[in-house]
């Protein structure tokens, strides 16, 4: 049976195209290592043939699945939205596929490292956002596969992230370059995953403080939870109760800051007259309600993160312990200030008139 007379396979592609069966499968895969010439030849031969290629018999040539994996702890969430948004472009165009695993319960996650199922069903895995322990970072070491770390740095490992500590230390900048000493910095409480930028964001804030020869004061960092509207009035209040209480609010997710903006108005507090509130992220809520914020693109971390991959994939000796930092920049906006200097006192206010003490004179 001739092949015109059956379903043509990938050798009889190769056959007519005068290569081999793995350089078809990486031909029609999209891979960035075969030559124009040769994809032409390829892609003609498989065009005469009406070959369409099978990723199953792909993976039987190459050993690769042309799946990529990504480990969630949670997907309602705008970071993680918009980053595998991102990723996705980038896989798309490359042939790939996403396939994402969902852990957001301890049985899930006890149950994912136990049985690792991405081990055979993908080519390389994405850990997104996700606060690991020791052990399951060891499990992880053990795939035959690229394993990379989003939203995080991980030592020896490959890593896209942003830089959160200059993010953290710029925004804080931004208020003492508009006359704020009292700085407080509000934490999100309670968000699976995001630890690692939690503590950069810190980090930038307190180094930023120390840089300008102002004091720590722990009384300053207070948290919240995100979506609890109580926890963020009780924090708001915290602040607001204290002896010298802020001037500015430096808040580490701009959906908290837009809670802490609401506490704050309904509270009958102007802002950015008596307080300035700055945000972290660039949401698409922080454009609606005005909310100056330190921007990072999470649809950026996203393709960066999709290029790694493609590259661990596509070419094993690619540095395996590469880190990728993306940047932050300040968006100011209408909730940021210059601090307002307190009304001066009518004149001989507070002053006490002198008594008439021994020796004066009466007039």
């Amino acid at each position: 049976m001739s092949p015109a007379q059956r379903h043509p396979t990938m050798a009889d592609v190769a056959e007519r195209a005068g290569v081999s069966a793995s350089t078809v499968s990486r031909t029609l895969r999209g891979y960035a290592s075969v030559s124009a010439e040769v994809r032409d030849r390829v892609e003609r031969a498989a065009r005469e043939l009406n070959f369409a290629i099978s990723r199953q018999a792909a993976s039987l040539v190459t050993g690769k699945t042309g799946v990529v994996a990504v480990l969630v702890p949670i997907l309602k969430s705008w970071f993680v939205g918009s980053a595998l948004e991102g990723l996705g472009l980038v896989l798309r165009a490359a042939g790939l596929e996403l396939v994402v695993y969902y852990v957001p319960d301890m049985a899930e996650r006890a149950d994912f490292f136990e049985r690792l199922p991405a081990r055979r069903n993908a080519d390389a895995l994405l850990v997104f956002s996700f606060d690991l322990t020791e052990e399951e970072s060891a499990r992880l070491d053990d795939l035959q596969m690229p394993v990379i770390y989003v939203s995080q740095h991980a030592e020896g490992r490959p890593s896209v992230y942003v830089d959160d500590v200059a993010g953290g230390r710029g925004g804080t900048r931004h208020l003492l370059n508009l006359g704020h000493r009292r700085i407080a910095f509000l934490r999100a409480i309670g968000v699976s995953g995001f630890t690692f930028s939690s503590n950069e964001r810190l980090t930038g804030y307190r180094q930023a403080l120390t840089d300008a020869g102002i004091p720590l004061d722990d009384e300053l960092v207070v948290g919240a939870v995100l979506g609890e509207d109580r926890t963020v009035v009780q924090a708001v209040g915290q602040l607001l109760s204290l002896r010298h209480p802020p001037t500015a609010i430096f808040v580490e997710q701009d959906e908290l800051a837009v809670a802490v903006l609401w506490t704050l108005r309904k509270s009958g507090f102007d802002v950015p007259e008596r307080l300035s509130v700055l945000g972290f992220d660039d949401h698409d809520i922080a454009r609606w309600v005005g909310l100056s914020t330190i921007a990072q693109s999470p649809t950026e971390i996203g393709r960066a993160a999709g290029e790694l991959a493609r590259a661990l994939i596509e070419t094993p000796d690619t540095d395996r312990e590469r880190h990728i930092v993306l940047p932050t920049h300040l968006i100011p906006r209408a909730t940021t200030a210059p601090l307002t200097p307190p009304p001066a006192a009518p004149e001989g206010a507070g002053q006490e008139t002198p008594s008439a003490g021994p020796g004066s004179r009466a007039e």
